[in-house]
């Protein structure tokens, strides 16, 4: 897979590495990294994950947000590398129309965030980046641990104890922008700078041509969000069950 490469900052923006999963959240943050002024590098992961289509999705936003770079970095996080234990990543079905029962869903990857912001730290020391931007949240989460405000504050803390650049002159700030919005809010937000949702993949079970099933957790999510927004979502969903 080629990644687009690095880009001079233009007009001397600061640079900021931000996680691109090609997903609704991801695409709205990279899009708000970019309006607060920064030369933002993208970074994805292809970390096994059954379906592709979220890889394609992030290259598609990459380039139409203007990111300066665009890495995607190969990681295998399955039962195969004896890391996996998640419906998104081995022979585990994905829930539909789940009651949320206060559980940790089979769609947890294991420490997934953790591995995630641990590679886009390093990737920002070498960029000579202090911001880190990711697009967790707290309201609409699914029931993540790793998006939990605690601790995107206790990385940040991590990252300003655990790193060579932490001992210079600068301060690693990781941004969680969306962690107390709605997905309504998120949306709204996206819109108002420009976002094309229709790039994004979000479904966690999608027909072989890609048309999102509507009814696994982070479908339900996004069609509510889109509901309560007063928009329409342009992504294409599978036609119900007959």
């Amino acid at each position: 897979m080629k990644a687009m490469p690095d880009a001079p900052d233009k007009k001397n923006r600061p640079p900021a590495v931000v996680l691109l999963s090609g997903g609704l959240d991801s695409a709205t943050v990279l899009a708000i990294a970019r309006d607060r002024g920064f030369a933002c590098h993208a970074l994805t992961f292809d970390y096994g994950q059954r379906h592709r289509l979220e890889l394609d999705a992030a290259r598609r936003i990459a380039d139409k947000l203007g990111a300066a770079g665009h890495r995607i970095i190969r990681l295998d996080l399955t039962a195969d590398a004896g890391l996996g234990r998640s419906a998104l990543t081995d022979s585990i079905e994905v829930p539909r129309d789940r009651r949320d029962d206060g559980q940790i869903p089979v769609t947890y990857v294991p420490a997934r965030n953790t591995i995630f912001l641990s590679l886009a730290l390093a990737r920002a020391e070498v960029l000579g980046a202090w911001d880190i931007f990711l697009g967790v949240n707290a309201i609409d989460y699914s029931g993540y641990p790793d998006c939990r405000p605690e601790f995107i504050e206790q990385f940040q803390r991590l990252a300003n104890l655990a790193t060579a650049a932490a001992d210079g002159p600068g301060r690693f700030a990781v941004h969680a922008p969306l962690v107390h919005m709605t997905k309504a809010e998120i949306i709204r937000t996206g819109l108002a700078l420009g976002v094309d949702y229709s790039l994004t993949h979000s479904c966690y079970a999608p027909a072989e041509d890609g048309a999102a099933c509507g009814h696994c957790d982070a479908c339900r999510l996004r069609l509510a969000g889109f509901r309560d927004a007063d928009a329409t979502d342009p992504a294409p969903y599978q036609p119900p069950a007959s």
